[in-house]
């Protein structure tokens, strides 16, 4: 499956590291999501707090509808420390947003048969495939 495919698809998201901070990407990217369509869950560890029309978790366990996309805006280095969540949720794509790689942490994923994109910003491709 194509991201454009991935894109029209599946529409229930989980944004990883959404900030508290109106003016940061990841709440800009979410923000964008709800506008364009997507049901839009924030995880962050310091919720709950105000972010809008997105209701904000503590973690991805915490999210009590299906979750079909995790976008994840995290360091590259703290990508393996989420992947164990995120098998446990089991979605369809673990998204790293631009700028994120991390080829070993991605791996358990991968192999669990998560469909993994890494270093692409969903708005971006979400854009091009419109």
């Amino acid at each position: 499956m194509d991201i454009c495919d991935i894109l029209k698809k599946y529409k229930n998201v989980a944004v990883v590291g959404i900030s508290r901070n109106s003016t940061k990407t990841s709440r800009y990217i979410a923000e964008y999501l709800v506008q364009n369509g997507f049901n839009v869950a924030g995880v962050n560890p310091a919720a709950p707090f105000e972010c809008g029309e997105i209701d904000v978790y503590k973690s991805l366990a915490d999210i009590p509808f299906e979750i079909e996309i995790v976008d994840v805006f995290r360091r590259a280095e703290d990508i393996k420390a989420l992947i164990p969540d995120v098998i446990k949720l089991n979605p369809k794509v673990l998204w790293l947003q631009l700028g994120i790689r991390n080829d070993n942490a991605v791996q358990p994923a991968i192999n669990a048969g998560i469909t993994t994109i890494q270093n692409r910003c969903i708005k971006i491709e979400n854009e091009r495939c419109r």
